[in-house]
Formats: C-alpha cells, structure tokens, sequence
C-alpha cells in the first residue's frame, strides 16, 4: 500500500469523524447555546448543504490548480472551519464553522478518489478509493464513539479541537507522503465540465443517488425502529451503531476488492444484495438476535457499493475525472437527504418504524435498474465498435 494512501485514509478519518460526531453531542450543544433539540439537528443539515455546495464549486475554482496543492488547501480549510466551531461563541457561528469544514468534505474526497486511483495500476484502482474511504468507516467504528464520550466528558468543544488536530495530522502526511508527480493539475474548468455532456456520466451519479438513498431511509431511523421494534435499551444503541459501522468497514475493502475484479457486474450484485437485505430487514426487526446480525450485513450491503460507484464515475469521465467525482460525493449526500426525507414520509403517514426498509430496498432496486441501463448502453457501444472495426465481408 503506499504511503501516501495512509495520509488521505487518516485525513478522510477526521473529515468522517466531524461530520457525524454531531449527531451524539446534540444535547449538550443544545443545552449550551438554549436552543431545542430540532434546531441544533440543523447542524447536520447545515453539514450537508456545505458538502453539496463545495464538492463541485470548489473543485471546479481549483481546477487548474495540481491536486496536492488542492488537498492541502481543502485540509487547511478543514481545520479552520473545525477551529472556528470549537471557539464558536455563539449557534450561528457555530453553524458557520460546521459549513465552512463541510465545504472541504465533497471536494476532499472528489480530488482524493483520483488522486489514490493515480498511486497504483489500473487494475487496483477501486481497491485505493476504498483505502481512502476506510478512513470513513473507521471513523464511525471509532471516532464517532469517542468523540461522543470525549465531548460528554469534557464539552462538546473538546471534541473539535481533538478532530481539528486529527486535520493537522493529515495536512502534514498529505504534505510529507502525496508525491507531486502522481497529482499532477487536472484538465482545466471546461474539459472537466465537458464530461457532464456525457450520459453514462449521468447515468453513474443517479446510481449513486439512488443507492445511497436506499441506505439512509432506513439507517436514518435504525434507533426508534431497534429500541420500538426490537426492543433494545437505548443504551444499547450504541454498540447497534458500533456494529453497523463494522459492517461498514468490511463493506468498503470488500466492495473495493470486488469492483477491481469486475466493476459493473459487482454494482449488479452488491445493488440487489442491498436491496434484499433491506427486504429481510423489514422482518427481522421484530427480534434482536436477526435484528443485530441484519445491522451488520446491512452495513457492508451499504458501503460496499462506495467504491464501485465512485470508480465508475470516474471511469466514465475519463480524462477529466476530478469534478465529476466530486460531484459523486454531492450525490451521495443528496442521497443521503433524500432517502431520509422518504423515510421519514411513510413514519409520517402511520406505516411504522419498519416501513422505511421497504422504501430503501425500493430505492437500491432503481439504482440497480439504473445500473443495468448502463451497462447495456455500454455492452451495446462495444458491439457497435468490433461491427466497425470487423473486416468488410
């Protein structure tokens, strides 16, 4: 593994930590500043928008700058905005800090993916882009936990100066370890924008949308469907997420290992898959045993397809991958948005807490519908390319 890969996985680790940490320190932060429960829920909302808003804009401003240069502007950014939000005297500043440090996130992980795709041969690209992406499971097996229990033990803030340290650490592998030769400038604005005239590019990005919904209408509501339905404490909760967040790291290299292998037909497999598990999920929540190993499986199903969709979005804006990628990871928070939102939608209308699995297996069987339209436009583009090239009878 190079070295350099280890740097963006510790630097992914930081980013992943701060954008979900929040979720286990909503109470104090609310308790801090006087404000209720919902309105400092805003916060990750406020996350979201900057990762949606950054990934592209800023990859697109940085586009003739060369992209370890980019890396360790975005981390810079990272840290301020982390710094910004540990200082923060006030909800709004804090809010501006979580967005300034979400800015970072889209484009980080859009630059990073090529930039791991260019340490190593073709044929282990999708294995480095999930390297990279372990960062974010690790983080929430371990940094999302500790986190928490540090901001519980000593104030929420203590958990942004650890995670703003955990950037500095980072920008100095990024710094010591990313060749310059391997991260050379991309393409330019324009030739970066002209791949979005490309449908298979388009088509990659729904896929992603799509599958990423399926995954958080259900994880977005995996707590009141555990403790109303399974019947877990609480407190057990926590090791649940702990679980799923195992699920996730497996997931990821697994998903990696397979895309380099065969990336269409491992999309196929791992989309359908997702989609079952979801299904299965519906049933074996009503006890705790299948509930638990469900959780897991559900979070390998889940992450599993990272890698293969990242990899195919820059497989099909070949030559000028930098802002599509990054555009893949606005499409997953879109995703993430979206499916929450549907999920939500049929609690709302009174189908239960079991309800949005069946939304999520609906959600992954379009993305796998989606999946198959390109691969058949691409099946069918090869077979017109040998008629063309096959000698006049």
């Amino acid at each position: 593994m190079p070295a350099a890969l280890l740097a963006l996985a510790i630097s992914a680790f930081g980013i992943g930590t701060t954008e979900f940490v929040i979720m286990g320190l909503l109470p104090e932060v609310a308790g801090d500043f006087g404000v209720s429960i919902p309105s400092a829920g805003l916060l990750i909302s406020g996350y979201a928008l900057g990762v949606v808003v950054g990934a592209p804009l800023l990859t697109a401003l940085a586009s003739r700058v060369p992209r370890k240069t980019v890396l360790v502007g975005l981390m810079v950014l990272f840290i301020a905005g982390n710094v910004v939000s540990a200082l923060a005297p006030t909800y709004g500043l804090l809010m501006t800090g979580r967005v300034v440090a979400a800015l970072s996130h889209g484009a980080f992980f859009g630059v990073g993916a090529v930039v791991a795709a260019s340490l190593v041969a073709p044929t282990k690209q999708a294995g480095a882009i999930a390297m990279m992406f372990t960062g974010l499971t690790v983080a929430n097996v371990l940094g999302v936990p500790a986190g928490t229990a540090l901001g519980q033990a000593l104030g929420w803030r203590s958990t942004f100066w650890a995670v703003s340290a955990l950037g500095v650490i980072g920008l100095i592998g990024i710094l010591a370890l990313v060749p310059v030769q391997a991260t050379t400038q991309s393409a330019g604005l324009r030739s970066e924008l002209a791949v979005f005239r490309r449908p298979q590019v388009w088509l990659a990005l729904a896929m992603t949308a799509l599958g990423f919904a399926g995954v958080f209408a259900s994880f977005t509501y995996i707590a009141p469907m555990m403790t109303e339905v399974a019947g877990f404490s609480p407190g057990a909760v926590t090791w649940l997420l702990v679980l799923f967040g195992g699920g996730l790291f497996v997931g990821n290299l697994l998903g990696g290992k397979a895309a380099d292998r065969s990336l269409m037909p491992s999309l196929y497999v791992i989309l359908a898959v997702l989609a079952a598990v979801l299904v299965v999920f519906v049933f074996t929540a009503h006890a705790q045993l299948p509930a638990a190993i469900t959780i897991a499986v559900f979070g390998a199903a889940g992450f599993a397809t990272v890698a293969p969709l990242q990899a195919r979005v820059m497989n099909k804006a070949e030559g000028a991958p930098a802002l599509a990628s990054a555009a893949n990871i606005a499409a997953f928070n879109l995703g993430n948005a979206g499916g929450a939102w549907l999920g939500g939608k049929a609690i709302d209308a009174g189908l239960g807490y079991t309800a949005p699995n069946w939304i999520g297996a609906a959600l992954a069987l379009a993305g796998l519908l989606v999946a198959v339209i390109s691969g058949m436009l691409d099946h069918g583009r090869r077979k017109a390319r040998r008629a063309e090239l096959a000698p006049a009878a």
